[in-house]
């Protein structure tokens, strides 16, 4: 049994995805945050992308006030998103946290971790930047122990696991996963996961990978909460996920 208790991050881009699809002030993603911290999340996670498909810079210093948990911005190591987001966050030093993503202005979601053993100075810097500001930094990257030893890297305390090629239904990848997570945790990295989790397969990576303290998952989330609503598509993960307490 774990010696933590794991917790789920609820990612609200897609409510924010609604809304820029007619431009309208609704659905709001921040009134989504709010109630998911209500219905048990423990953390809130948006993504600030360059071409601003969802997430609006507007939304961000109005989550910030508004969760209570901790917000998670992903973004890109550029410099415009460091200055963003870095202004906004680093108001209430400690308490919220940036993940490095990569990012392809062409693509749909994200495609794939950060490849960090390539551009491991860009990233270095970037983090040592965030640090100054005293915001928590982690990195997204797929399970490969070269990554996941590269992400060693003095700031960062925390990697977020991409679990996109089990969420598909390669089930052997969890292996992968398992591998990465111990290795993180040898590090003294904390474990988060997170890319195409659902209801459906969730169970079995909490139960083969207890090292994980962490899962993020927005999507899905939104996606069914049109059929049963957003307290009900919150809650049932979080039953998944306590099982193993």
């Amino acid at each position: 049994m774990s010696t933590f208790t794991p917790r789920l991050g609820v990612n609200i881009d897609h409510v924010a995805t609604l809304r820029q699809a007619r431009r309208s002030a609704y659905p709001d993603p921040v009134t989504a945050a709010v109630m998911a911290e209500m219905y048990g999340a423990a953390q809130i996670t948006c993504h600030i992308r360059s071409d601003r498909r969802h997430i609006q810079d507007a939304d961000l210093p109005r989550l910030r006030d508004a969760v209570q948990t901790q917000l998670n911005v992903e973004m890109a190591a550029t410099v415009e998103m460091i200055e963003l987001v870095g202004s906004i966050l680093t108001t209430q030093p400690n308490r919220h946290r940036i993940t490095l993503v990569p990012e392809n202005p062409t693509e749909i979601t994200t495609e794939g971790g950060l490849d960090v053993c390539k551009h491991h100075q860009l990233i270095t810097h970037t983090v040592a930047k965030l640090r100054q500001q005293q915001i928590a930094v982690s990195l997204f990257v797929d399970p490969d122990l070269k990554q996941i030893e590269a992400s060693n890297i003095e700031g960062v305390d925390m990697i977020e696991i991409n679990t996109a090629k089990y969420a598909e239904g390669d089930t052997e990848d969890i292996i992968r996963i398992k591998n990465a997570a111990l290795c993180a945790q040898s590090l003294g990295l904390t474990v988060a996961a997170g890319h195409g989790l659902t209801h459906h397969n969730l169970d079995y990576l909490v139960r083969a990978v207890p090292e994980i303290i962490e899962y993020n998952i927005g999507h899905s989330i939104v996606s069914r909460s049109v059929f049963v609503g957003w307290e009900v598509a919150i809650r049932d993960l979080l039953q998944i996920i306590e099982r193993t307490k």
